[in-house]
């Protein structure tokens, strides 16, 4: 089976390299960027800007190969890659929430930006939090170290082969 994906814009963002990027719009709080929607895709955007924050899908350029086993920004055990949001993963498929600040034709104007420069943007869906909030959440191996996000910038870790 072959799956094929086209992006549908690009991120502009002030990251042009991984290290000290934030590891996730937790910790991008501030940080402004932009997604440029192709024109062939802009009549999807009607109706987006009733929307206060969005899920992006994007593809993890960068990202080159990937372990079953990671060691994550937030620890040093290693884990396996589906218990982490690690960026070397089987699909280099990435996901954010972020703050949708206006709309200028083509042009989202955004902040929490956790995303490199130029990262391809698979897809855009409205964040809505009576669709995506759940109750009684666990967190796993994160739950004693989520609240260090902010404060975690991204390294080469994921760089190497």
């Amino acid at each position: 089976m072959s799956i094929t994906y086209k992006p549908i814009g690009i991120v502009h963002s002030p990251f042009k390299k991984l290290a000290g990027m934030p590891i996730q719009p937790a910790g991008a709080v501030g940080i402004s960027g932009t997604i440029e929607i192709y024109q062939e895709y802009e009549a999807g955007l009607k109706d987006l800007d009733g929307f206060s924050h969005l899920i992006v899908l994007s593809h993890l350029h960068q990202s080159k190969g990937y372990k079953l086993q990671v060691i994550p920004y937030l620890d040093d055990t290693p884990r396996g890659v589906f218990a982490t949001r690690a960026p070397r993963r089987p699909n280099a498929i990435g996901l954010s929430v972020v703050k949708l600040i206006r709309i200028t034709g083509r042009k989202l104007s955004i902040e929490c930006v956790d995303m490199l420069d130029q990262t391809p943007v698979l897809d855009l869906k409205p964040y809505v939090p009576a669709f995506d909030t759940q109750g009684r959440i666990r967190t796993g191996w994160l739950e004693k170290v989520q609240n260090e996000v902010s404060r975690k910038q991204a390294d080469e870790r994921f760089l190497k082969e």
